[in-house]
């Protein structure tokens, strides 16, 4: 097991990886303000992330990485500002807006499909290309 420092409060605690970014205590106060500006969006639909930030005490740092992981979601209409990586479309979750997501999709559908085979040359100018050949070596 790694141990690491912990950036919100100092303590060591073990590293399990990326799942674990923090001490338990501090995941759980994170976990904690995650739920705060969850009730806060589903209460005020309209709200911008500067709304939340303002009414939850929470970084707008962190609102925008749990947006960009998808785990909270904008209603319609609201001024998110979040980007789409690909287009720089105004999006209300994720990284991506649903036609970059669209595009990607069928980019890695193409990619994975096999080629063609190639077709056998027609060899109809040799004569009898079916028949056996003998080198001969004398």
């Amino acid at each position: 097991m790694e141990v690491r420092s912990c950036r919100g409060c100092g303590k060591l605690y073990n590293y399990l990886g990326p799942s674990t970014p923090a001490c338990p205590a501090c995941m759980a106060a994170m976990e904690e303000k995650f739920q705060t500006c969850k009730e806060y969006i589903r209460d005020n639909p309209g709200a911008n992330i500067q709304k939340v930030s303002e009414e939850t005490d929470t970084p707008v740092k962190m609102i925008k990485q749990w947006v960009r992981e998808e785990r909270l979601t904008f209603a319609e209409g609201s001024v998110v500002g979040i980007e789409c990586e690909g287009c720089g479309a105004s999006i209300l979750t994720g990284r991506y807006c649903p036609a970059c997501k669209f595009k990607m999709q069928q980019t890695f559908a193409n990619a994975s499909r096999r080629p063609a085979a190639p077709e056998p040359a027609n060899n109809s100018n040799r004569g009898d290309s079916n028949k056996m050949r003998f080198l001969d070596n004398r």
